[in-house]
């Protein structure tokens, strides 16, 4: 049996993904487009996690986008597929560490360490370290242990 990931997509035939490739796409629940109805969720049959988009969506976005020759875009839909592993409170404060001088190099580096054996959020692991690095070179990390 043929996964969604493993299907060979040409932009020109199969983008908008909803509209020419529906049966690809599921719900984190593993619901079919067809079956978000108004009928469905005033019934009771549709839940939130149902509106919530899938991983194996957002990487067949990414496929998508290296498609059409944008890498930089194919990445952000994979890191993103990664991150819907975690709780919306903990993605959020990962936003907020990541900020400029909000966060040590040391606290930074933590981050990626649980994105990684926690979340296997591998690509999103390298890109906090990246930006630790950067921060570190940028001197825009917070005071304290693990800056300059």
């Amino acid at each position: 049996m043929t996964t969604p990931s493993q299907v060979d997509l040409d932009p020109g035939r199969d983008y908008p993904l909803a509209a020419r490739r529906p049966e690809l796409l599921k719900t984190p629940t593993g619901k079919r487009l067809d079956d978000l109805t108004m009928e469905a969720v005033l019934a009771g049959d549709v839940a939130a996690e149902d509106l919530r988009i899938a991983p194996e969506t957002l990487r067949l976005q990414a496929q998508i986008a290296d498609r059409m020759g944008r890498p930089q875009l194919a990445q952000n839909f994979r890191r993103a597929a990664e991150l819907t592993a975690l709780p919306d409170e903990l993605v959020l404060s990962f936003y907020n560490a990541l900020r400029p001088r909000a966060s040590t190099k040391q606290q930074l580096t933590a981050i990626a360490d649980e994105l990684e054996s926690k979340y296997s959020a591998t690509l999103c692991a390298a890109l906090v370290r990246e930006a630790a690095d950067v921060y570190e070179r940028r001197d825009i990390l917070a005071p304290g242990k693990g800056t300059r």
